[in-house]
């Protein structure tokens, strides 16, 4: 038998132990036929078979080298390509174990058997030898991937958060000596994080899908802001995160209105209460209000997860023809299910009332042994009267406003050399003037101003 031929039947031989290997999955073996590692599975059955020819082969495998780019651009990934995405694919698959391990870790089971079978297949997989495929059809691009160099890329263009967890991840299981030593890093993965959409981001938004369903949309790259950065407003902050860690802690926990003047940091703090708890399981959830009547889907969709969500709702208002409020109260309290103890919902709105009131509301007042009863205004006070904690943000006043000022150009790098105290309050209250009013987002709007000026 020839050299040449020889090197075939190796190649072949390799395929087929990837295939065998595919086949051997259990718990991670329910896969979409468009998955890459599926697609690669295919290929090497076709060059098994000799069912393609090389040259269309060749062409099958750059198509899933291109998709691979595409997600290790998407995520950031670096160094071994092939071992980030198999990575990604272990923490991304949500299955009976994965799920069942998710925010508490491995428990003791019978499924562990099956998950170490299958963690021991994924491990020879890491371990997969490319390179007699590549000699038989003169091709390196699993080579390249293997020592893979990425262009550095500013954040917005991939999902940091995502990234760095998957790199780790998967230095930890190249480094695995054994099944154990893989399952243990793994498993310690979904515990700290979490396993899917959820356990990998921090927020999302929702679209629905054919057939009513609802569709989680991951927010990539949510602002880093954290509640140090927010000046002032302790009292209001404090409230906010004693609820929240109560929530996040399983005791009881109420939903939240922040109410008051726009520009106030109402959105900002639930931002910051999202990333300084998210290491407890907490994930946000931000609905429109269009998207109210989808209210019910997305809580069946969450309420049997192990994280804590906030249903996150911004600048809540309605108008006296929106009847989109209903669907609210019915999900808030009042409805025939009970809110599971894993949901709250989090508002803010610049009325304290959040539904608005005309004078026709007052014209079905009935007055009976001294007291007043409007049908119309009850109905319209009642959403507020269902969230348990109101906070209010107001406008600060001007000492504040220029505290805000001059500590957030402190944080900013603007020295006293730059510019002292006294010249900060005298520029800001220039800048105050002809810019919407004192409040924290126009003191920032003026850090802005003035580091670009520097």
């Amino acid at each position: 038998m020839s050299k040449d031929n020889d090197r075939k039947n190796i190649g072949f031989r390799i395929c087929l132990c990837y295939n065998r290997e595919i086949s051997k999955l259990i718990m991670y073996g329910d896969m979409d036929k468009d998955c890459i590692l599926y697609q690669f599975g295919e290929i090497f059955r076709h060059y098994e078979n000799k069912t393609k020819d090389q040259a269309q082969l060749i062409q099958d495998i750059y198509t899933q080298v291109k998709r691979l780019l595409v997600v290790a651009t998407d995520y950031g990934f670096d160094h071994n390509l092939w071992h980030n995405y198999l990575a990604f694919y272990l923490v991304t698959n949500e299955n009976p174990f994965s799920i069942t391990c998710e925010k508490v870790g491995a428990n003791d089971g019978s499924v562990n058997h099956f998950a170490k079978n299958d963690f021991a297949v994924i491990k020879n997989l890491f371990d997969y030898d490319f390179s007699k495929i590549e000699e038989d059809l003169g091709i390196d691009c699993f080579s390249q991937l293997s020592d893979y160099h990425a262009i550095q890329k500013k954040e917005l263009m991939y999902n940091k958060n995502v990234s760095e967890k998957i790199i780790a991840l998967s230095a930890q299981l190249e480094a695995a000596e054994d099944v154990d030593a893989f399952f243990a890093a793994v498993t310690g993965f979904y515990k700290d994080y979490g396993v899917g959409m959820f356990g990998l981001n921090k927020a999302f938004r929702i679209k629905e899908k054919d057939g009513g369903d609802v569709e989680f949309v991951a927010i990539n790259n949510m602002d880093k802001v954290m509640l140090d950065d927010l000046i002032g407003y302790e009292i209001q902050k404090k409230k906010l995160v004693d609820n929240t860690k109560a929530f996040v802690e399983g005791r009881a926990a109420n939903n939240v209105l922040l109410f008051g003047d726009s520009g106030t940091g109402k959105s900002t703090s639930i931002k910051a209460i999202v990333n300084e708890f998210y290491p407890d399981g907490l994930r946000m959830i931000e609905i429109y209000k269009h998207q109210f009547k989808d209210l019910s889907n997305v809580i069946a969709s969450i309420k049997n997860r192990n994280y804590k969500f906030i249903i996150y709702m911004d600048d809540l208002s309605f108008e006296e023809f929106e009847i989109e409020y209903k669907f609210l109260k019915a999900v808030i309290e009042g409805g025939v299910e009970t809110r599971p103890d894993n949901i709250l919902i989090y508002a803010t709105s610049n009325r304290r009332h959040l539904i608005k009131e005309t004078w026709n509301d007052r014209n079905d007042v009935e007055t009976q042994n001294g007291m007043h009863r409007s049908d119309t205004m009850e109905e319209k006070l009642s959403l507020v009267n269902r969230f348990g904690v109101t906070i209010n943000y107001s406008k600060p006043s001007q000492k504040e406003y220029f505290h805000i000022v001059v500590e957030l150009a402190r944080k900013n790098g603007v020295t006293e050399e730059q510019m002292s105290d006294e010249q900060l309050r005298a520029e800001a209250n220039k800048w105050e003037l002809s810019h919407g009013g004192i409040s924290g987002r126009t003191a920032q709007q003026f850090i802005n101003y003035i580091l670009g000026t520097l």
